[in-house]
């Protein structure tokens, strides 16, 4: 193209009537012209005079389009000569080859992520919808007392200190670190103080820093074998080699080849496995414990729901039977709250304070303080327990709710597990219906769901199953709601027994 013909092109590109400015339509035109060559090099471009009047547009639009392409380097201008094509091409490696080298004619290939990217992106579980019946895992945002927050937040930012506007300091916001440890204290049975505790964004975080701070790459994990696959895949990440430990009634239960060969941490919710819902017994736990004092194993005691048991109190937690210093526990506000708080916390042993709250502070640069102070206010005004103790009532009511829908469809032909805390149960399948399937037929029905073998890293062990969140299901769409899914679930067991 010489510059003869520029105007001509030029209106053929601009669109007068689109929204998009003419001078951006005008710059982006420019700009894909000189990187495709079609202005080569060296060219010269008209006059901002004359091209503003062959092309119909004000002077100053080509003037800040001259100036924005000299800005960004795809033109040059020099005072008194004119305004010239740049020479943008890249560097050709092989224009510079000694004579003596030889031209590699290997076909370079595509720059593709790593193994370990692959890895995790191939066995990803994070599902398309993160709402409604039945995803496992979320409380109802809808309940939650927004009017209250707002206040809170409101109040404070009309007198906020530049303190809660930076970065936050190692470990989080002092006081929510305070009003947390009082609370888990009582709540949870667990031994910290303020210092002790960590803010974080969240569980994953909380044992990403874990990870990265106690592991190195090629060190053993024992995880529970079902168990949550975020979890999992922050591990797996972290290149540590994942030793997938069997459950049973009372829990972790490792064989005498696992203890064999101690692990460098091992990851357990005690107090309702994730996913089967079993408690943890006090034997074990001991028995883990000392195990872990014996050969020095870290265990990262996950708690993410534990505020919701309906048929008791809330079960102690495993580090409050801590002497030796070997537990980090991690809990989330979210599951209480609303998921998009981002907010959770870790309670580490006396030893490692300085550890972790530099290495949170080093590898994450943390911030939202505002929030934080917030939540702290939520905390000791009694919002969060009056909250926790209004949804605890409900969720069971929309447990009980979902379990009288399956009896309706199903009787007792399929059992539920692990009913007795949470936000969702389990619901069981014959050994040769295809969890998976009837995943991807129901979300195709507008429910969601979740297959119990996805939980599973041993798939020739895996129990079949369905995981049924109820907390985030208002109670007049649980049994419609289940009505679709059991019509699912009836045409697939339907089809497992014609095909045998």
């Amino acid at each position: 193209m010489t510059t003869i013909h520029l105007a001509d092109w030029l209106n053929a590109r601009i669109d007068r009537a689109r929204e998009e400015p003419v001078y951006r339509q005008l710059l982006e035109a420019m700009q894909q012209a000189i990187l495709t060559g079609q202005l080569a090099s060296g060219a010269k471009l008209p006059s901002s005079r004359m091209l503003a009047a062959d092309i119909s547009v004000a002077r100053n639009t080509v003037l800040h389009v001259y100036e924005q392409l000299t800005a960004e380097g795809y033109v040059t201008s020099t005072t008194g000569s004119g305004t010239y094509v740049a020479d943008t091409a890249p560097n050709d490696r092989a224009a510079v080859r000694k004579p003596q080298e030889p031209a590699d004619e290997t076909p370079r290939k595509p720059c593709l992520i790593s193994k370990r990217g692959a890895r995790l992106i191939a066995h990803a579980g994070v599902a398309p919808k993160q709402w409604g019946a039945f995803m496992p895992g979320v409380p109802d945002v809808a309940e939650f007392p927004s009017r209250t927050w707002s206040r809170l937040q409101s109040r404070l930012w009309k007198r906020a200190s530049p303190d809660l506007l930076t970065y936050a300091p190692g470990g989080g916001y002092r006081p929510l670190r305070r009003a947390l440890s009082d609370y888990l204290r009582v709540a949870r049975s667990v031994k910290c103080t303020p210092d002790q505790i960590i803010i974080t964004t969240g569980i994953h975080q909380s044992i990403d820093l874990a990870v990265r701070l106690l592991t190195d790459s090629g060190d053993r994990a024992w995880v529970e074998e079902p168990c949550y696959w975020g979890v999992r895949s922050v591990l797996q990440a972290s290149g540590l080699t994942l030793v997938p430990v069997p459950v049973d009634e009372e829990g972790l239960n490792p064989s005498a080849r696992d203890m064999a060969a101690p692990p460098r941490i091992a990851l357990v919710t005690p107090s309702h496995q994730y996913p089967l819902g079993m408690v943890m017994s006090l034997a074990r736990r001991r028995a883990l414990l000392e195990f872990a004092r014996q050969h020095g194993v870290w265990i990262i005691e996950d708690d993410y729901d534990s505020e919701f048991r309906y048929r008791s109190r809330p079960l102690s937690s495993l580090q409050g039977l801590d002497d030796a210093g070997q537990v980090i526990y991690v809990g989330s506000l979210g599951k209480m709250m609303f998921p998009g708080l981002r907010m959770g916390y870790m309670v580490v042993p006396e030893n490692l304070v300085d550890t972790f709250r530099t290495g949170v502070a080093e590898l994450y640069r943390e911030g939202q303080l505002m929030q934080q102070a917030v939540m702290t206010e939520f905390i000791l005004d009694g919002h969060l327990t009056s909250h926790v103790r209004r949804m605890r009532g409900l969720y069971d009511e929309r447990r009980q709710l979902l379990i009288d829908a399956i009896g309706a469809h199903f009787g007792e032909t399929l059992a539920v597990r692990g009913d007795e805390a949470g936000l969702h149960f389990v619901l069981e399948l014959p050994g040769n219906a295809s969890d998976r399937a009837i995943t991807d037929d129901a979300l195709a029905s507008g429910v969601v769901t979740r297959p119990l073998t996805h939980y599973y890293m041993n798939q020739e062990d895996a129990r079949r199953g369905l995981m049924l969140g109820y907390a985030c299901v208002p109670n007049a769409e649980i049994a419609p709601a289940f009505a679709k899914l059991a019509g699912v679930i009836e045409r697939a067991l339907s089809a497992v027994e014609a095909g045998s």
